[in-house]
């Protein structure tokens, strides 16, 4: 029996990353934190340092095409927990068809600690941004670095990604105790991650 169209679904995007990526910025602006996607460069600055070895769980926001959650796949051991929460729908059926095994979850950043609780998510020892943060306003920022704050293990850090390398050093010392900052040029545009522990927002100084 032939199917219409239609009652198929929507059509993947089969579009290369950089051009879907890029489309999506010119239609969404700020929205969209990048041009175009994170570079293996950035994608390795951005886990550097984790040990993946007594990693249980790693969350990532706004994973965009996947470069982050391919580095994330190729170091992660088989019982730490992967949830990756991106909101376009292309981005997920992408995300999906190439992470079948990560749990992709359709979702705005901002309901993360329903996200969370939902699916018994307590503590969680890395969580990678890839959010246009500093372009939120600054009481859904609040919202989501508290439930960061609350949920992060002792020795968990933040990790946010940005193209404007050193700029919001001051933004991120303002949640966290311990902010550094690794540039990354071979990227397009030249960007870096930004690596936060302690929670301020948390401590509720």
């Amino acid at each position: 029996m032939n199917v219409p169209p239609e009652a198929a679904g929507p059509r993947e995007n089969r579009s290369p990353d950089w051009l879907l990526f890029f489309g999506k910025f010119l239609k969404q602006g700020t929205a969209i934190a990048a041009l175009t996607p994170s570079s293996r460069w950035l994608a390795r600055a951005v886990v550097g340092g984790i040990d993946f070895s007594r990693a249980r769980c790693i969350v990532e926001l706004g994973a965009g095409t996947g470069p982050i959650t391919s580095e994330l796949w190729r170091h992660r051991l088989p019982d730490c927990r992967s949830l990756v929460i991106e909101r376009d729908p292309d981005f997920c059926t992408r995300l999906r068809r190439r992470f079948p095994e990560a749990e992709v979850v359709q979702a705005d950043a901002c309901d993360l600690e329903s996200l969370l609780a939902e699916r018994k998510i307590d503590a969680v020892d890395h969580i990678i941004s890839g959010l246009p943060l500093p372009s939120f306003p600054a009481p859904l920022r609040d919202k989501i670095l508290d439930v960061v704050g609350r949920r992060l293990t002792p020795t968990g850090t933040f990790r946010q990604l940005t193209h404007m390398p050193w700029v919001y050093f001051k933004l991120y010392r303002h949640y966290f105790d311990e902010v550094a900052f690794r540039f990354v040029p071979m990227n397009l545009p030249p960007g870096g991650v930004y690596i936060c522990r302690g929670s301020r927002v948390h401590s509720g100084e």
